[in-house]
């Protein structure tokens, strides 16, 4: 048995009040939920639900597990939800310090484009025509670039 799949399809059963209407939302053949159902609670050894032919509730012990299983669910999603974003972009803090002239003809007007194409970085831009000092001003390397200049 599955459980992971017992679990969705419990709580779409208990969300939709349903036995036909969750096999349907999860596109499952109807007898599979009452399979999956029956498999569950015999897997726990605990009835879940009580079931007539024109109602559908949750036992003490079902109440119990269904939140259990929300919590259980939405951990899976958020987790996998945080891995598929990890490779869709840089993230992070940038600062970038620069002349003025610099900045105002030629950084500031793309600087839209940028957020755009980048809306995980935080940028900070500094203008100035002073040399930047990287300890005096708080500037910090990425890690393993120790000694690296960028240009």
């Amino acid at each position: 048995m599955d459980r992971l799949q017992a679990m969705q399809v419990f709580t779409k059963i208990v969300e939709m009040h349903s036995f036909s209407r969750a096999a349907d939302a999860l596109n499952l053949p109807h007898a599979s939920t009452t399979t999956i159902i029956k498999n569950l609670e015999a897997h726990l050894r605990v009835r879940l639900l009580q079931r007539t032919t024109r109602r559908l509730n949750l036992t003490p012990e079902g109440a119990q597990y269904y939140e259990r299983c929300l919590r259980i669910l939405a951990e899976i999603d958020e987790t996998e939800d945080s891995l598929s974003n990890t490779g869709k972009g840089p993230r992070g803090k940038l600062r970038i310090d620069m002349p003025g002239s610099i900045g105002r003809l030629i950084v500031m007007p793309r600087l839209i484009e940028f957020r755009e194409r980048y809306p995980d970085i935080d940028l900070m831009v500094g203008f100035g025509d002073k040399p930047v000092d990287l300890v005096q001003d708080g500037v910090e390397s990425p890690p393993g670039t120790q000694g690296a200049h960028v240009c």
